[in-house]
């Protein structure tokens, strides 16, 4: 076998508190933070000298991880957060709730924007997208019994 699984998925930001606070309302738990730097880093990612806060959000079922990552060394170089779902590249993390109305309405608390509106496909799921903190695009599917 070539892969054992998938290990998480990574997001920058610019302000890893309020990522976090706003993932922690979705339903993540915050698995642990930290900074990232020294020579070993750099050479992981080919940015050289780096230094990096992350924090580690996990799912209630433990099987899936989002990294949220604020470079403080080198700076940001682009930025692609309000970039439209069919741009090439990350496109967006999707996240089955058991509520979608009332993940909405938690949400928007923390800023969130629904991207269009909430649609039903066939009897199986209601889904929608948000934009999060800083625009980060995600999906929220709620399934159908």
């Amino acid at each position: 076998m070539a892969i054992k699984r998938m290990d998480n998925v990574g997001i920058v930001v610019a302000d890893l508190d309020v990522a976090i606070d706003f993932f922690l309302e979705l339903g993540l738990e915050l698995e642990g933070r930290g900074m990232i730097e020294g020579e070993w880093a750099g050479r992981v990612t080919g940015l050289g000298d780096q230094r990096v806060e992350i924090a580690m959000m996990r799912t209630p079922d433990g099987h899936n991880r989002l990294e949220l990552s604020c470079f403080l060394t080198p700076p940001v170089v682009e930025d692609h957060r309000n970039a439209p779902v069919n741009a090439l590249g990350y496109l967006r993390v999707m996240f089955a709730v058991d509520d979608i109305d009332e993940t909405l309405e938690r949400l928007r608390k923390r800023g969130a924007q629904l991207v269009g509106e909430v649609v039903q496909y066939k009897d199986v799921y209601r889904l929608c997208y948000i934009r999060g903190p800083e625009g980060i695009l995600i999906g929220l599917a709620q399934e159908l019994s």
